[in-house]
């Protein structure tokens, strides 16, 4: 009984590790929204660093340590966080800016898992409404594909990206 269901954990485990090697080396996230308001209301929402606790899902852990530098908005801007296990370790910054089409972001990570990623956000004019795109993509290490093989992170990742363009929505709206 014992070897049976040992041997049906290591044929899970080498299962899991194969699914996981035959992912690609990269992962990219991508979920949109219609905003009634021009992109000229949307976009300093999301070029000024600060501006993102009234939308942000990553940026409302009240016990986040944060630090701004550079620029209040635009290229330099940068916000280092931390939120120790509950938001993670790291620094967002501004790399380039379309005004007001698009926001160019370099997100690095140190805890609870290291990544460097870059994170885009398009605002589209359609009539009365804005397309608002939030993008982030990157590397995705041999642990990355692992993890996301058991815990669908690029489900809960576009989640966390439907919640924030909802509020988004809701503050370029008001």
């Amino acid at each position: 009984m014992l070897t049976t269901i040992l041997i049906v954990v290591v044929v899970v485990i080498v299962a899991t590790l194969i699914y996981a090697s035959l992912q690609p080396d990269t992962f990219s996230i991508t979920r949109s929204i219609a905003i009634t308001a021009p992109p000229e209301r949307i976009f300093p929402l999301v070029n000024d660093l600060r501006s993102h606790r009234q939308w942000s899902p990553f940026d409302q852990d009240v016990a986040m340590k944060r630090a701004y530098s550079g620029p209040e908005s635009g290229p330099g801007a940068t916000f280092a966080f931390d939120g120790g296990n509950k938001s993670g370790v790291g620094t967002l910054a501004v790399t380039d800016v379309q005004a007001p089409s698009r926001v160019m972001m370099s997100l690095k990570m140190t805890k609870p898992l290291a990544c460097d990623n870059v994170v885009e956000f398009a605002f589209v004019p359609h009539g009365a409404t804005t397309q608002t795109s939030w993008t982030m993509r990157g590397p995705q290490p041999f642990i990355a594909k692992v993890m996301n093989s058991i815990f669908r992170c690029d489900k809960m990742c576009a989640r966390q990206f439907d919640q924030g363009l909802a509020a988004l929505k809701a503050a370029a709206e008001r």
